[in-house]
């Protein structure tokens, strides 16, 4: 049986509702951007900044960095903040995996505990059309501006993702479950991931 679940999503594809939905049904914590206040908070870095910081890691030295025990933080003094702000959200994220039973959305949580047998790694997608209309309709995005939206925050997922992982972000060798929420359906995706966290 699983007792964690890592979530990665292209954007506007419904993973993070998924999450929300399958935390509930599983009884288990939910944890997607809290991770990142908890973060900043720890770092003392203002809310102002944060968004401009998270997922943008410049990788190098943070890729050697992630694959050690609490990310190496002794070494950090001479990283740039984005990087601090990762291996925070790293030692923050290996600590709820020691805690179990939660649902973790993004920030290669997937990644950062793959060597747990225990950890069920998802990735959600949609057809464009599908994420546009969700982009729209789910987070106001203007239709005149939501296609740019997409690409724009699935390559800035994606680069992030690859710069501070081994792993291509959407290649479905890395997960577990590859689920199509645009043609399932969010509620389905919730129940066939709540059948395989329960073996």
């Amino acid at each position: 049986m699983y007792n964690i679940v890592t979530i990665e999503r292209r954007y506007a594809s419904g993973g993070n509702e998924i999450g929300k939905k399958l935390a509930k049904e599983l009884g288990f914590k939910f944890y997607d951007r809290n991770i990142l206040m908890e973060a900043a908070k720890n770092l003392d870095i203002p809310f102002v900044k944060i968004e401009g910081l998270e997922e943008s890691s410049s990788g190098g030295i943070l890729l050697n960095l992630s694959k050690t025990p609490l990310g190496g933080l002794s070494r950090t003094k001479e990283l740039p903040l984005a990087d601090k702000l990762f291996l925070e959200e790293k030692r923050i994220i290996e600590e709820i995996a020691e805690a179990g039973n939660c649902v973790i959305v993004g920030r290669a949580s997937g990644y950062i505990l793959r060597e747990r047998e225990n950890n069920l790694k998802v990735f959600i997608h949609a057809e464009d059309e599908k994420r546009i209309q969700r982009a729209i309709e789910k987070e106001g995005i203007k239709q005149s501006e939501a296609e740019n939206a997409l690409k724009k925050n699935d390559k800035r997922r994606g680069g992030f993702y690859n710069s501070v992982t081994n792993w291509v972000w959407s290649d479905p060798k890395y997960y577990e479950i590859y689920l199509n929420a645009g043609r399932l359906g969010i509620d389905l995706c919730v129940k066939l991931l709540a059948q395989a966290v329960r073996g």
